[in-house]
């Protein structure tokens, strides 16, 4: 004699089937995202400019044309900021499981006219963080105004690609490429990229970018 089951228990069960079905599409749709964290400074955050005219705005959209993978670029730039929060600020954002990180600061201090030593140290530290936890990095280079003399531009120029080198990580020679010291590429305060600014920026990191996507 057959038993009808309780339509409470087979509602259930369908539900718990559905629900571990949907884990595995959501799971497996996360899996396929990239994830690229923009560390850096108000270069980065997009000051003067909208957020979609920022270059980590305009990466994203660039790297999906180029790229059938679904692509994320985080904007984690915060005006003002120097390498002293780097390492912290990478922590926090451990969370968002980032496969790359571009790791853009170092501006703010050679504005400041603080330590290369020091801000190389802080690089490094958040280099090493970023590689114990498998996040590739491209390293971008920046380069200080010729008014902070020979010697205090030169070492800080060089700091960068030292740091690439002894880390072994690719790098941007300058972010700023055809950018900075360019009137009609910045703002009226000289030193924040335009809108226009901004798309050329995104073409300096994108060059870099793009051959580390196909490894």
């Amino acid at each position: 004699m057959k038993r009808n089951m309780n339509p409470l228990i087979v509602s259930r069960k369908l539900f718990l089937v559905l629900a571990a079905l949907l884990g595995l599409v959501f799971s497996s749709a996360s899996a396929k995202e990239l994830k690229i964290l923009a560390l850096g400074d108000s270069l980065t955050e997009g000051y003067g400019v909208e957020k979609e005219e920022a270059y980590p705005f305009l990466l994203e959209e660039a790297l999906r044309k180029k790229s059938h993978k679904k692509v994320k670029v985080i904007n984690a730039g915060i005006s003002g900021s120097t390498t002293a929060s780097a390492r912290s600020r990478l922590k926090w954002y451990l969370r968002a499981k980032p496969a790359i990180m571009i790791l853009a600061l170092g501006g703010n201090d050679g504005l400041r006219g603080l330590s290369v030593e020091n801000m190389k140290k802080k690089l490094g530290e958040t280099i090493e963080l970023a590689r114990s936890k498998n996040i590739r990095v491209l390293l971008a280079g920046m380069q200080m105004p010729l008014n902070y003399g020979p010697i205090y531009t030169t070492a800080f120029k060089n700091a960068f690609f030292e740091l690439s080198k002894k880390y072994r990580v690719p790098m941007i020679p300058f972010l700023l490429k055809d950018v900075g010291g360019v009137p009609e590429h910045n703002l009226e305060d000289g030193i924040h990229p335009n809108p226009e600014g901004h798309r050329i920026v995104m073409g300096n990191v994108l060059e870099h970018l793009l051959p580390m996507l196909k490894k």
